[in-house]
C-alpha cells in the first residue's frame, strides 16, 4: 500500500507493507498488549511487615496467668496494634502478563494500521532540528499542522530532538527501539520518518 509523505518540497508517495499498516484492528489484542506493557512496567516493591520483621516484642508483655487478662506473648502480635500482619506480602513481586511475540508484532500492527486509518499518522522525509531549541520545534510542527499531543518517531536517538521537546509535556520524542503500544495508543497525533517507517517494516514484518 502507498501513504502520503511529507517532503521539503511537495510530497511523494511512500510504498508500505500491508501487514505492518494496512492490518485489521484487533480491539481484545490491542488491549492485552497495552495492559501487558503498563504491568511489566509496575515496580513490584510492596511489602508488609510479618509479625518477625515488626519492631518491638522482645520480652513477654506479662505474666502467664494472674492478671485477669488474656494471655500474650508478643507484642508483634497480627492481633495487636503495631503488629505484623497476618499474610505478609514480600517486595520483589512479577507483574507481569505473558504475551508472546506473535501477540506483541500484530498488536503493533494492529495500532499503526488504525493509525492510517484514522489519519493520524504523518510520514515525512526528515525530521531534524539544527539546535535544541523548543521554538524551533514548534515551528517545524507547526509546518506540518500538528498542534495535539504528538508522538514523534526517529530511526535512532536524536539529543537536539529530545533536549527541544523536554520543555513541551504533550510532545514525546522516540526512536523505533522505545516504540511501544502505550505512546502509540496515547498520541493524538504520530509524526514518523521514513526511515523509522522502513525500521519498523523490518521488524514487524
Amino acid at each position: 500500500m502507498d501513504l502520503q509523505m511529507q517532503k521539503a518540497k511537495g510530497s511523494a508517495k511512500l510504498t508500505v507493507s500491508d501487514a505492518a499498516f494496512g492490518r485489521d484492528f484487533n480491539e481484545g489484542l490491542v488491549h492485552q498488549a497495552v495492559v501487558g506493557y503498563l504491568a511489566a512496567a509496575r515496580a513490584g516493591t510492596r511489602g508488609h511487615k510479618s509479625r518477625s520483621t515488626a519492631s518491638g516484642g522482645g520480652i513477654k508483655p506479662w505474666r502467664q496467668k494472674g492478671t485477669g487478662r488474656a494471655r500474650s506473648g508478643t507484642i508483634r502480635s497480627p492481633i495487636w496494634k503495631g503488629g505484623g500482619k497476618t499474610f505478609a506480602i514480600s517486595g520483589g513481586q512479577d507483574h507481569s502478563v505473558k504475551l508472546n511475540r506473535k501477540m506483541y508484532r500484530a498488536a503493533m500492527q494492529s495500532i499503526l494500521s488504525e493509525l492510517v486509518r484514522q489519519e493520524r499518522l504523518t510520514i515525512v522525509e526528515d525530521f531534524a532540528v539544527d539546535a535544541p531549541r523548543t521554538k524551533a520545534l514548534l515551528a517545524k510542527l507547526s509546518g506540518l499542522g500538528v498542534s495535539d499531543k504528538a508522538l514523534i518517531v526517529t530511526e535512532a536517538d536524536d539529543v537536539n530532538l529530545f533536549l527541544a521537546a523536554r520543555n513541551l509535556p504533550y510532545i514525546e520524542i522516540e526512536d523505533v527501539d522505545g516504540l511501544n503500544p502505550v505512546n502509540l495508543v496515547g498520541a493524538e497525533q504520530v509524526v514518523m520518518t521514513a526511515e523509522a517507517v522502513k525500521r519498523i517494516e523490518e521488524l514487524l514484518g
